[in-house]
């Protein structure tokens, strides 16, 4: 359900007070600062920074994919994680890791034998259900990198970015500028049922007009009887394009050709990983919503640094895992299950991604900027907000 965002991602490349945010993203810009020497993890490996005595140590497991089609992006994550409890000299902290793709059950089995208190991971939405089946009646809570919400609740939290809020931040930022008739164009998965639902939402709620969503087979042929079907329902002037970047390119020819020519395209937050749509004339102009990419750069050239190679883009949930659990921590008696309560602090968490806060259901909300596709590029025209309001 969520390797749509695996695979987007996959490419290459308010506080209590204000003085409180600032403290959190200090703590974030010394961690940055830090350097050390880290490895990567192989399945049953172990990373920590300068050893403690293990009465002085918590306990916590990664489980993500180590071997199969999908080591890279876990080796990625896991080797970002590591960062983390290094660059914030972690010492109380050992971090294990765990192959899910030898069976996410068998993995969390092991994760809990060897007296792990939190699980980070696992990757896809499918093995977080595997996983949830052990870890719950532990009582050891799950901080997942997927982004299916069917997944989240009763000690399940997502770190992923969900679609849902993509579109509800590109929609408001749109209507906010005088877009009132709203119309899309989705794939045919569970991905663009989310963003059907959110787009509904969405609209419904600021006032609008929704004038119609079709859905495609992600070929060019279906792609354009969409957009025919779609011009039939009537005027539009914002297109949402729910898809990622490629699928994005493929679609946006037909929908300017069939009744789209004026529109102003929007896009959701699969399309920050895709360089080549700042090439492409249908979309410029576009907008969409992501995370921030702010502090990316200097992350990804410390990453290759490292371990010689490019992270993936995903693989920032790791590191932001890495420093939500030092920071709760600092609150976590040794011996003790994991602290569950303070995952939901209100005033959320400061990470490379921005700031980002679990509700109590376990979805994650997320401050995201909005961008537009300019020639050869992109750019921010809608900072993310810095805190949640209260």
């Amino acid at each position: 359900k969520d390797m749509e965002m695996v695979m987007a991602r996959m490419q290459q490349s308010g506080q209590a007070n204000r003085r409180g945010f600032l403290a959190k993203a200090g703590a974030l810009a010394a961690a940055l600062a830090l350097t050390g020497c880290s490895t990567v993890l192989p399945s049953g490996g172990t990373a920590t920074a300068p050893v403690a005595p293990t009465e002085t140590i918590h306990k916590v497991a990664i489980l993500v994919p180590l071997s199969g089609p999908n080591a890279e992006i876990g080796t990625s994550i896991a080797n970002a994680a590591t960062m983390g409890f290094i660059d914030t000299q972690a010492a109380t902290v050992r971090m294990t890791s765990y192959d899910t793709a030898a069976g996410a059950d068998v993995a969390a089995q092991r994760a809990l034998a060897d007296g792990n208190r939190l699980i980070l991971g696992p990757l896809l939405s499918d093995d977080v259900v595997k996983v949830a089946g052990y870890a719950r009646p532990a009582g050891v809570p799950i901080i997942s990198f997927s982004n299916d919400v069917g997944s989240a609740g009763t000690g399940v939290f997502l770190m992923g970015q969900l679609p849902s809020q993509s579109v509800e931040r590109v929609v408001s930022y749109a209507f906010a500028k005088g877009k009132r008739r709203f119309s899309a164009l989705v794939p045919n998965n569970v991905y663009g049922q989310r963003a059907t639902g959110a787009l509904q939402g969405s609209v419904r709620m600021l006032g609008g007009t929704l004038v119609g969503i079709e859905v495609y087979d992600r070929t060019s042929e279906s792609a354009a009887a969409a957009a025919k079907r779609l011009q039939a329902k009537g005027s539009y002037d914002a297109l949402l394009i729910a898809d990622n970047g490629r699928a994005a390119m493929m679609v946006a020819p037909h929908a300017r050709k069939f009744g789209g020519k004026n529109a102003q395209i929007l896009g959701v937050e699969l399309w920050n990983t895709e360089s080549a749509l700042a090439n492409d004339a249908n979309l410029r102009g576009a907008w969409y919503a992501s995370i921030s990419d702010t502090l990316y750069p200097q992350f990804s050239g410390r990453y290759k640094t490292r371990f010689g190679k490019d992270p993936y883009r995903l693989s920032t949930l790791g590191y932001d895992a890495a420093l939500l659990t030092v920071r709760v921590a600092k609150e976590w008696s040794f011996g003790t299950p994991f602290p569950m309560n303070r995952l939901t602090d209100p005033d959320g968490f400061v990470g490379l991604d921005g700031t980002f806060r679990f509700l109590n259901d376990g979805r994650s909300e997320r401050m995201l900027e909005i961008s537009q596709v300019n020639a050869g590029g992109f750019a921010v025209i809608d900072a993310a907000p810095a805190a949640f309001a209260k």
